[in-house]
């Protein structure tokens, strides 16, 4: 069973201590200050976070197997995450007070980015070509699910680790012929690299068979369940930032380049733009309102992992997502 730290349980009670007056909820990003995270800064300016009552201060991440453990030991009682790798985290340490509370990329970003004069625009074209994959990459963990789905032989893909910094270089610089990563991700930094855009393959993996969900907010439950209004608020107050971004994404720019000047607006901006249009305002989320999961394909997601992954416990979907918090007063709908 998973055991939390003392300095994990120290937090648990002071976090629980400010509920009643501000609470504070520091939140752990799963990567640096880009375009997606726009709409927390958002939420911070606007006030949304305060009109809860709450004090949220947001910190960049590296990966979500490092902001995973950050929520489930207490020290961030909030964080963002791929409830793919939170599934494996959990199989791994049972009991552990994680889980995700409200869907944000509804479609994943994982995808498979590759260059056309280097033979690949299509899934079959990776074999017999080298691909290039950082081992703590999430579009990495999902490439088995995609392999299996479009009928790819391993056997005949090279397969190069590389580093999150020099992924898109080495890809740029032909050193590999395609890389996993997030579409939004990869696709600007080649572009910023000075790839040219029609030279760029973008293989979105929910394209091509793989049913996964991709990030969510994620909870420490032991939090959650003693300062339930404040988890519900703060996900409302995300929600309101959302669809504050989509609304008008050059403010949502405007509110990340406060906390990271050296990025480039127009290419952050983009990148917002393509994380809306790709993963989060999708024909569902229209339909349904953002934040929850349909639970046949959850179903679906679980088997699929399961076909690459052996779980050392049998699978269930209430570990992994629970919808109890997510607000219902319609503040996660887009009109």
């Amino acid at each position: 069973m998973f055991r939390a730290s003392v300095a994990a349980f120290a937090a648990a009670i002071t976090f629980a201590a400010t509920a009643r007056a501000e609470t504070a909820m520091p939140f752990a990003l799963d990567w640096k200050f880009e375009g997606p995270a726009a709409p927390y800064f958002v939420a911070i300016d606007k006030g949304h976070f305060a009109a809860e009552d709450l004090s949220v201060e947001v910190s960049e991440g590296a990966g979500s197997l490092d902001a995973i453990p950050k929520v489930a030991t207490g020290a961030f009682p909030v964080g963002f995450a791929d409830i793919n790798s939170l599934m494996k985290f959990l199989d791994q340490n049972p009991g552990a007070p994680v889980t995700a509370v409200m869907m944000i990329y509804d479609k994943p970003p994982f995808a498979v980015v590759g260059r056309k004069s280097q033979g690949v625009a299509a899934p079959k074209d990776l074999e017999g070509r080298k691909l290039g994959a950082p081992p703590p990459d999430g579009a990495w963990a999902q490439f088995p699910i995609f392999a299996a789905e479009n009928g790819l032989d391993m056997g005949k893909i090279t397969v190069e680790p590389v580093g999150f910094p020099t992924r898109e270089p080495m890809l740029a610089e032909g050193q590999v012929d395609a890389v996993t990563g997030f579409s939004f991700s990869s696709t600007l930094n080649l572009i910023r690299l000075g790839v040219a855009e029609d030279d760029i393959a973008t293989l979105l993996m929910a394209d091509h068979g793989v049913a996964l969900y991709g990030n969510a907010i994620i909870v420490n439950t032991e939090f959650a369940k003693a300062n339930p209004e404040a988890v519900t608020g703060f996900l409302r107050a995300v929600a309101k930032g959302w669809k504050d971004s989509v609304a008008d994404p050059e403010a949502a720019i405007a509110a990340l380049i406060e906390r990271n000047p050296a990025a480039d607006p127009a290419l952050e901006q983009r990148r917002l733009q393509m994380a809306v249009a790709d993963n989060v305002l999708t024909d569902w989320v229209k339909a349904n309102g953002m934040g929850d999961v349909d639970a046949a394909r959850m179903a679906k997601a679980i088997e699929q992992t399961r076909s690459v992954y052996e779980f050392q416990n049998e699978p269930d979907a209430k570990l992994y997502f629970d919808p109890a918090w997510l607000p219902t007063d319609g503040s996660l709908t887009f009109e």
